[in-house]
């Protein structure tokens, strides 16, 4: 494992031997004709992500994920580089994935999250001065997430509670002679007596609960301080290192009926597994998130204060005595909704994460209250961020004509640090992304993205698709989108609406959707087909539509209200609601905004397009994972098995092994080539097959090698 980064204690200075590692990529000469981005390139593009500032500011740790085509896994690495610039130097191996970096706060370590030599999760340490990663816990069960103490001398570690396997396995563990591997066992029956009882990516729930639990680094003394019948997350060591804050639904008898969470402390050094706690919040509705003050009287959190709403609600900035009292709210003139609360390094300020307008802002406010700055703003998105004590901050930035990199800000200067993709961006030509405005059918305004086809001829009418996007809470950002550019490449105007229900815009905004799926949302993204119509861009006998989760669900909804699509792409959506009741992960939503559906009978169908599919004649394919417990694949067979019924054009695609969002590059590859060949055959008419051709098996060699 060649993972030695000698780094010198004080400054930093890097070992000459090290340039052979300080570059993320060893650029390839750009191309003096630059081409339209591919289906490939998508596995060209690497993921920058989760910047962590050292504490004396000189560098910042960040994890860059890579697409393996041809290995069929991803890979993610971790990385650093100088807040003064320079190459970036690699901090793990090629071949094992790791996450999650976080420096020591005394500065003497770099600890990062793998499941190194096909074992669970757990937290690795770099030491500063170099050296190979050492395994620093070994828990029977995989570790969550962690967090150093302020003292660098614990972490906060979040564990589920162990299988009785996963205890059975740490007992063999110390034996001086391996054992023999186990014959096969026979899996028990999953025994359900929980309200929720599925998980995407988990799959069947019991009741094994997440908990905090701390662990001393010296003794490698792991203690439980957490437990029950509850879901404890987002701990937050309080600047003296006595005690812990954390998330919680620890108010009702049964966590899986509320959205309620509440901000919960804990002494560190508490043995008697959370018997004794302090409740800081009693919102009945969601608060999370929770970070401390520098001087650990205050601690500012995220609270969603209209229950009724739902998962409509604006998610608001809240402060509260750290020893209990009453919450303020600071943002309620702000009416965005917003995320990953930090403090200022001074105390005067806290900064959050914004959806703004097609934006995502790194925005400040006072601990007073008053007027809401945007420190990082404008047509870009901030996905996550890091503060310096100095005022630095150094954050994930995406923009519209290029993925997320590292910056840093002072405030009044952003400086790029990383250049992870600009090695294949500077042989490619893009699309330009307009943000579009245009009235609804009601007069509502509704923003969202509109792409024109490379080399565009103004005037000129194109095929034009329509991407509803998922959630539905959620909003096209001016973020960068292959999927978006491929279309462009390949002659096709995206379309990228903003509808009703999107975050961005106010709760009002958002929740006029409200038990009232594929109404008003319909009307908003019928109106950007219109409006692209109308600027002479869309032509409006070449249509078609297409989205994944809530997307795919507003692609049902579209092709039961109007024939104007001579294509459509569903993916990972459900058309017949009733079939998700008991079958999927949302039961609390349902029974909170839906009503039960032997209850609200006229409610349930009247959202599910599936009591309309007489009427659809598109062409249509359904696609999506087979253990996809978020929306499962139940929804495709049966508007597919419908419409095959009927003699309609259909087409069902499932992806083997695949959850909600897809992970594995060659199932990537094979849905967005299907996208284009659907989209060719149907709405361009050029006589392109529906489906891509499938690949030709190798010839057996001679000697059947």
């Amino acid at each position: 494992m060649k993972t030695i980064r000698c780094l010198a204690l004080a400054s930093l200075v890097l070992i000459p031997w090290l340039s052979l590692h300080a570059q993320e990529s060893a650029p390839k000469p750009a191309s003096s004709t630059p081409r339209n981005i591919t289906i490939d390139d998508y596995f060209q593009i690497r993921d920058v992500s989760q910047p962590e500032l050292s504490p004396d500011g000189q560098w910042v740790a960040y994890a860059v994920r890579t697409r393996m085509l041809k290995e069929d896994k991803n890979e993610q690495r971790l990385w650093m580089v100088s807040t003064h610039g320079g190459d970036p130097i690699s901090m793990t191996a090629e071949g094992v994935s790791s996450s999650h970096p976080r420096w020591s706060p005394d500065g003497k370590y770099l600890a990062f999250l793998s499941s190194r030599n096909n074992g669970k999760t757990q937290v690795w340490l770099l030491n500063r001065l170099g050296g190979e990663a050492t395994h620093l816990t070994d828990t029977p069960q995989g570790v969550d997430d962690f967090e150093w103490s302020p003292d660098s001398t614990r972490l906060v570690l979040i564990l589920r509670d162990p299988k009785p396997e996963d205890l059975e396995a740490a007992k063999d563990k110390d034996k001086d002679k391996p054992a023999a591997a186990p014959k096969p066992k026979t899996p028990p029956p999953f025994v359900i007596d929980r309200l929720q009882f599925k998980r995407d990516t988990v799959g069947y729930l019991d009741r094994r609960r997440t908990h905090l639990y701390v662990f001393d680094v010296a003794s490698k003394k792991t203690t439980q301080v957490t437990s029950g019948d509850f879901d404890d997350s987002e701990p937050a060591w309080s600047p003296d290192g006595l005690s812990l804050a954390f998330s919680s639904n620890r108010s009702t008898p049964d966590p899986d009926r509320t959205y309620n969470s509440d901000i919960w402390v804990v002494a560190a050094s508490n043995t008697d597994k959370g018997a004794h706690l302090t409740q800081i919040t009693s919102n009945p509705g969601p608060d999370r998130s929770p970070a401390w003050s520098p001087d650990g009287k205050w601690i500012a959190f995220i609270s969603q204060t209209d229950l009724k709403a739902m998962i409509y609600a604006t998610h608001h900035l809240a402060v509260a005595p750290s020893s209990g009292g009453e919450a303020k709210v600071l943002t309620l003139a702000f009416d965005r909704s917003i995320r990953r609360p930090r403090f200022s390094a001074d105390g005067r300020s806290i900064y959050f994460i914004a959806d703004d307008d097609g934006m995502q802002s790194l925005c400040r406010i006072s601990v007073t209250g008053g007027e809401v700055a945007r420190p990082i703003g404008g047509r870009l998105s901030v996905d996550s961020y890091a503060l310096g004590k100095d005022g630095a901050i150094a954050a994930e930035i995406g923009m519209l004509d290029r993925p997320n990199e590292i910056y840093l800000s002072n405030e009044k200067d952003l400086t790029r640090l990383t250049k992870t993709n600009d090695a294949l961006f500077s042989q490619l030509r893009l699309a330009q992304a307009d943000y579009v405005h245009f009235k609804s059918k009601d007069g509502t305004s509704v923003a969202g993205y509109l792409y024109k086809p490379v080399d565009y001829t103004p005037g000129k009418k194109v095929p034009t698709l329509l991407n509803p996007h998922g959630g539905p809470v959620g909003q096209y950002s001016a973020s960068f989108y292959h999927l978006a550019q491929l279309y462009a490449a390949n002659g096709y105007a995206a379309l990228l609406p903003n509808p009703r229900g999107s975050s961005g815009y106010g709760q009002k905004f958002c929740e006029a959707i409200f038990a009232d799926w594929g109404n008003k949302d319909f009307q908003d993204d019928m109106a950007m087909v219109d409006y692209a119509i109308a600027q002479g861009i869309a032509d409006p006998d070449k249509l078609g539509v297409g989205g994944w989760s809530y997307g795919g669900m507003s692609t049902d909804f579209i092709i039961a209200q109007t024939t104007r699509f001579k294509a459509a792409i569903s993916g990972a959506g459900i058309a017949l609601m009733t079939s998700g009741y008991g079958h999927d992960q949302y039961i609390k939503d349902y029974d909170s905004e839906l009503g039960r559906p032997w209850e609200n009978k006229a409610v349930w169908e009247k959202i599910s397009p599936y009591y309309r599919v007489n009427s659809i004649t598109t062409p249509t394919l359904f696609m999506g994972g087979d253990v996809d417990w978020n929306v499962p694949i139940i929804g495709g067979e049966q508007m597919y098995q419908a419409l095959k019924s009927l003699g309609r054009t259909t087409e069902l695609v499932v992806y083997p092994g695949e959850f909600h969002g897809f992970t594995t590059p060659s199932h990537l590859k094979d849905r967005l080539e299907r996208y284009l060949a659907w989209y060719a055959h149907y709405v361009k008419g050029d006589g392109t097959p529906p489906r891509p051709a499938e690949p030709q098996a190798q010839p057996a060699k001679a000697g059947g090698e």
